[in-house]
């Protein structure tokens, strides 16, 4: 299996149309069938569902587009790195973010690495923890962003300075907007918005003191901008960080701890026996010192 004929393939999934992606991958159309068909024989699966006007991808032909990518990715993060390993120290740097306030200590790491190597660029992916820790595995990050209670027992990790705190972000007009701090009994019956990772990792199961699937969970989120839309628009209370939504006048909400606090550490994790590129190892250094 050639990468160029994996590259074809995700031309015309990405189009869903063989003429159209000839036309981009500069070959004739039948050339471009005939590849298809000859890596469809060799996978002994049909990948392509050819219709008149549309050619769609079969439920393998999904598995191997995402595999693809996967593939296409890593192999643009080695370029990237060997083009830039015998030049002044310039490249990416590729980091899967959890959403958390502690990035201002990585963003403000990242912009006085720029001031001496301005030719270094980073790239961040808005991931849960669950997906920064896949692609550390598959090689396609350089390094991850964890907001967790505890430090994780299986990645090297720098722990950054600062600490989040949970908490609700709710209509002005609400009637927990008078309290100062939401204890678990105040939202006892109350419809929930919650994180799809708190949801997964038990996050706030010893906070209520009963688990999460005996409260009335009416919406989960992986971003929490959209789900200060349906906290907004009265869908339900909003359990978040505190510190990553900018509550503006005009936002119609506010933020109130929990109490007893409910806190989370941030981490910054790498893959064990990581081969790191000069700027990567730069930022990891520069982190380090603190």
């Amino acid at each position: 299996m050639e990468l160029r004929v994996l590259n074809y393939f995700l031309a015309v999934a990405r189009t869903e149309n063989i003429s159209r992606a000839a036309e981009e991958l500069n070959i004739s159309q039948p050339a471009l069938s005939r590849q298809l068909m000859d890596l469809e024989e060799e996978l002994g699966v049909r990948l392509l569902a050819r219709g008149k006007r549309r050619t769609t991808l079969t439920e393998e032909g999904y598995l191997l587009k995402q595999r693809a990518e996967e593939i296409a990715e890593l192999v643009d993060k080695t370029v990237d790195e060997l083009a830039h390993a015998q030049a002044d120290v310039s490249g990416s740097i590729r980091i899967g973010c959890a959403e958390t306030a502690g990035m201002k200590v990585i963003a403000e790491a990242i912009q006085a690495l720029r001031q001496d190597y301005p030719k270094i660029r980073a790239h961040l992916y808005s991931l849960d923890d669950s997906g920064v820790r896949e692609r550390l595995s598959k090689g396609t990050l350089d390094f991850g962003v964890l907001v967790e209670p505890a430090p994780p027992s299986n990645y090297p990790y720098i722990e950054i300075g600062h600490e989040d705190r949970w908490g609700v972000f709710m209509k002005k007009d609400s009637p927990l907007a008078d309290l100062t701090e939401i204890h678990p009994e105040d939202l006892e019956g109350l419809p929930l918005i919650l994180s799809q990772q708190a949801l997964a990792n038990r996050e706030l199961k010893n906070w209520f003191g009963k688990d999460e699937r005996d409260l009335d969970i009416v919406a989960s989120y992986t971003l929490i901008y959209n789900a200060s839309l349906m906290a907004g628009a009265g869908v339900g209370y909003l359990l978040s960080l505190d510190r990553i939504l900018n509550l503006t006048p005009d936002s119609g909400l506010v933020f109130r701890p929990l109490s007893p606090p409910c806190t989370c550490r941030i981490f910054f994790i790498w893959k064990p026996r990581q081969i790191f590129s000069k700027a990567a190892a730069l930022l990891k250094e520069r982190l380090a010192r603190g």
